[in-house]
């Protein structure tokens, strides 16, 4: 498994080897085309793009959380920067010490850059792949052609549908996973983050906006950074963590 006791630092590149494979696979595909028309009858959309509250709870209210959650964190890496450089500041900020997480400096600064890297990794691959939202091709009531991945890119068209970019927002919060300050909580931040994910990915493919495939690729280029990040911010960490529990292991069995 991805998160196992065990982790070792090559787990990136499978993941990043299913990335491809799913793609290939998933993209422009029957499947995809069966899922959509879940959400397409009539002539319409499941729900109207940016139809309340469902675009508030959705979209815009996890969006502003994500934003108030990078101010936050750099925050207080900036506060944990002031404390380990001055001691007088130490004491100063005792009082506000309950406001601030448990991370290390090493930690908060993955975590950002996972933030960031995620969403811009996404946006990148949008302009490069030109594919076309559901609601945007002739199955669904649009006038564009559904081509696969190649074509897509050889047409150069203004669509840039793939990956899903707003499920990849709630998809970077992968990173939480990987902190060893969090170490025994990773299996259930990982569930939570891939419902988050998903549930954001979801709301998208309810009016049209992404295929299925859209956001299981995000999902997984998500994860593959995350986890390469990690795999260089802790890899010493990791290999503590590795040990420790299998002396743990032993200690019982003996």
């Amino acid at each position: 498994m991805i998160l196992e006791d065990n982790p070792t630092n090559w787990i990136w590149l499978k993941l990043f080897c299913l990335t491809i494979i799913a793609a290939l696979t998933f993209e422009h595909s029957q499947f995809d085309v069966r899922i959509s028309e879940f959400f397409y009858n009539n002539g319409q959309w499941l729900i109207e793009k940016g139809e309340q509250p469902y675009a508030f709870i959705f979209y815009d209210g996890p969006k502003a959380l994500l934003i108030l959650l990078a101010l936050y964190l750099i925050s207080v890496l900036v506060i944990k920067y002031r404390q380990s450089s001055n001691i007088a500041s130490i004491i100063d900020n005792n009082k506000t010490s309950k406001f601030i997480v448990p991370f290390s400096i090493r930690e908060i600064s993955y975590l950002l850059i996972v933030l960031i890297v995620v969403p811009s990794t996404i946006a990148l691959l949008k302009s490069v792949t030109h594919v076309s939202c559901p609601n945007h091709l002739t199955l669904f009531g649009g006038d564009l052609p559904y081509l696969n991945l190649w074509q897509n890119m050889l047409a150069k068209t203004d669509t840039k549908c793939f990956p899903a970019a707003h499920a990849s927002a709630g998809f970077s919060l992968y990173g939480l996973a990987f902190l060893p300050t969090l170490y025994k909580y990773r299996y259930r931040i990982f569930e939570i983050v891939t419902v988050l994910g998903w549930t954001m990915g979801l709301y998208k493919m309810m009016f049209g906006d992404h295929f299925f495939s859209h956001t299981l690729v995000s999902m997984l280029v998500s994860l593959t950074i995350a986890c390469a990040l990690a795999s260089v911010f802790f890899k010493r960490t990791e290999h503590n963590y590795a040990s420790n529990n299998h002396l743990h292991t032993n200690r019982y069995q003996h």
